[in-house]
């Protein structure tokens, strides 16, 4: 019998708003990933009542609670190599000569999982203000044995009217 998932919930671009969905999807989450333009520590503080948090500064993570977030990490998870990254286009490491497995990016606001040359990517998309027509949505990692099924999770919040 394998070891149960490890889940790790992925958050970005909540621009100060954290919605009641987007914490209800993230319940559960053995660790929280938030990809950046968080928009206040108060989001930070909301989530690590939920599970252990690992954060980014966005570009938008101008204020000085922010200082203190690296513009990147890597994080591991059941020996899984994360990355973590606001905007992929600053990425400035080579993922597969470092090991690592998974990049972890927002910023686009569009939700997005893709492969290439062995990484995974996943933009977990916007849980925050909505923005032109993109989905509300979130994302997790489930871990086990050193596989990663990631998946996106569009949250349930009415449209503009």
């Amino acid at each position: 019998m394998s070891p149960a998932a490890f889940r790790v919930g992925l958050i970005s671009d909540t621009h100060g708003l954290l919605r009641p969905q987007a914490a209800a999807a993230l319940r559960g989450a053995d660790a929280i990933i938030h990809a950046g333009d968080i928009g206040g520590a108060a989001i930070l503080e909301a989530l690590a009542t939920l599970a252990p948090v690992t954060a980014v500064r966005g570009n938008n993570d101008t204020d000085a609670w922010a200082h203190a977030l690296p513009e990147s990490t890597t994080i591991e998870a059941r020996d899984v190599r994360i990355h973590v990254i606001h905007d992929l286009a600053r990425l400035d490491v080579d993922p597969v000569r470092a090991g690592i497995r998974v990049i972890v990016a927002g910023h686009s606001h569009r939700p997005r999982i893709y492969e290439t040359d062995g990484i995974l990517y996943v933009n977990p998309g916007s849980a925050g203000p909505r923005r032109f027509t993109l989905p509300i949505s979130v994302g997790e990692l489930a871990i086990a044995g050193g596989d990663v099924a990631p998946r996106l999770i569009t949250l349930d919040v009415a449209a503009p009217q």
